[in-house]
């Protein structure tokens, strides 16, 4: 492609630094000279200790409003648009539940406030975990976790203690699918586990054959996570926790993709003994602001005795308490009792919805899904194109084979058309995959947008490939190296870093 035919790069303008926006002798605000018991602090410091030549900037607070705003421009977020990265549910946070969490009977309060003057904020938490438990189909809960990962490490520390304490020292192994998040394998050899991976078959789903063959006396657990992360519902996954628990193994089911089930199925049924849950994907709280998260834990009977302590209890005289005395707790894992405030929010979150509202959040997030499936067919392989759950994994292969042009690529040219990319090259198990998840917040005006824009970049691939290898063009920052971003990150202003 010849150059005159090449997008121009538009971008963004450059916003500089405060530093380089300062005027000498601009300022905001006037303090008063702050003053010592003896007269004013820069009549009293010695000369020498008298910085004045600080290289702050100088600015009008009308200069750094301005400044401030125009960086949020530059953000992404649910409240921008659409925001299809799989595996992670970014749907929208409703502005109800964020002023129930900005009330000050429950923002201002203070973690180390007696138990008696706090009822309302453990009867919410107390509350919670019963939902949470009801909603998995287990018997208790817990939301000290912080965040998924978090809550996968609790599991396993669980499950670790609760063999421990049967004098079975010999559980060495975690089983974990191909398919999995990456969080699996690092949260079990952080409990000090060997991870042993099971290939999934020609369905997408865990191989039963390789796990028979790899279940033994020393298999502590398998994780699972179900819908599994090619959007497939696990539907052998009955025979797999009966082939682990006859090996005296458990079965931990990772809930990231639980957005799917809300209603429908519960984990506690199929056999799992102990999930987590993500409030900030499933419940509608604050998610991919690097705000605090949520990682709650639900467990069966036999793992309730090891929750993290201290657990929400109701007394006899209808009055909650913090227990601590749980001898076989695995302790604590947060400080103090979780993201409390992500609790008022997934808290309000379901009980605005009821049993029936989230069961209507599984059905229109297949059904969205599955929506985006048929829409882009054919333009990219879907290497399992049949009905799916919550999300739709699809293929670049085919555009890299016959054009060069790579997943990388389409979602670097999907920014131009104003949409976030998707998940990119996840799971691994898929050559250029694009993990696509929709969640049920969206319109079917906006999933159009999306697939046409993937669809028209698929032509665009075959017609002018350059194009699209070139993209973004509308970006501040373009095709970084992004090895580089993370190994030799400079974030200093100026080349002599001041």
């Amino acid at each position: 492609m010849s150059d005159s035919s090449a997008p121009q790069a538009t971008g963004h303008r450059s916003e500089p630094v405060l530093i380089e926006k300062s005027v000498r002798g601009r300022r905001g605000v006037r303090p008063p000279s702050p003053q010592g018991p003896l007269g004013p602090l820069e009549e009293m410091l010695p000369g020498v200790e008298l910085r004045t030549d600080l290289p702050l900037p100088e600015l009008s607070e009308l200069d750094v409003v301005r400044h401030y705003t125009a960086l949020s421009r530059r953000n992404y977020g649910i409240d921008a648009g659409f925001y299809p990265l799989g595996s992670c549910t970014m749907k929208y946070n409703p502005r109800a539940n964020e002023c129930a969490a900005r009330s000050p009977g429950w923002a201002r309060l203070h973690p180390l406030t007696p138990p008696a003057a706090v009822q309302g904020a453990l009867q919410l938490m107390y509350e919670l975990n019963c939902f949470l438990a009801e909603v998995a189909g287990m018997a208790a809960a817990t939301i000290q976790p912080a965040a998924g990962a978090h809550g996968e490490t609790l599991s396993l520390m669980m499950v670790r203690a609760y063999h421990r304490s049967r004098g079975d020292m010999e559980r060495t192994s975690v089983l974990i699918p191909d398919s999995a998040h990456g969080t699996n394998p690092a949260s079990a050899a952080l409990c000090g586990f060997q991870v042993r991976p099971i290939t999934s078959d020609a369905d997408g789903l865990s191989d039963t054959r390789h796990l028979r063959e790899l279940v033994g006396a020393d298999t502590a657990a398998v994780m699972l996570t179900n819908p599994n992360t090619l959007g497939l519902f696990e539907s052998r996954i009955a025979e797999i926790c009966a082939v682990v628990h006859d090996a005296g193994g458990l079965v931990y089911c990772d809930g990231a993709n639980m957005n799917a089930l809300l209603g429908v199925a519960r984990p506690g049924e199929m056999g799992f003994d102990v999930m987590h849950f993500n409030l900030h994907k499933t419940f509608g709280t604050p998610h991919g602001g690097g705000g605090p998260g949520c990682g709650a834990i639900a467990v069966g009977s036999v793992l309730e005795p090891f929750l993290p302590v201290p657990v929400v209890v109701r007394r006899g005289n209808a009055l909650y308490d913090l227990c601590h005395d749980r001898p076989l707790s695995v302790g604590r894992v947060h400080s103090f009792y979780g993201a409390f405030l992500n609790a008022v929010r997934g808290y309000a979150y379901i009980r605005s919805l009821g049993p029936d509202g989230l069961r209507e959040v599984a059905r229109h997030a297949v059904l969205n899904a599955n929506y985006v499936r048929a829409r882009i067919g054919g333009a990219y392989e879907i290497p399992h194109n049949r009905l799916c759950m919550h999300e739709v994994v699809a293929s670049a292969s085919r555009l890299k084979r016959r054009f060069g042009v790579r997943a990388m690529d389409v979602s670097k040219r999907l920014m131009d058309h104003g949409f976030h990319p998707p998940t990119n090259y996840f799971p691994l198990i898929v050559s250029e995959a694009l993990m696509i998840e929709p969640t049920e917040t969206e319109s079917k005006q906006t999933i159009d947008a999306f697939c046409d824009a993937l669809i028209a970049i698929a032509a665009e691939a075959e017609t002018d490939p350059e194009v699209v290898r070139g993209a973004p063009y509308s970006t501040p920052v373009r095709r970084p190296d992004e090895t580089a971003a993370v190994k030799r990150l400079d974030v200093r202003w100026g080349s002599s870093g001041q």
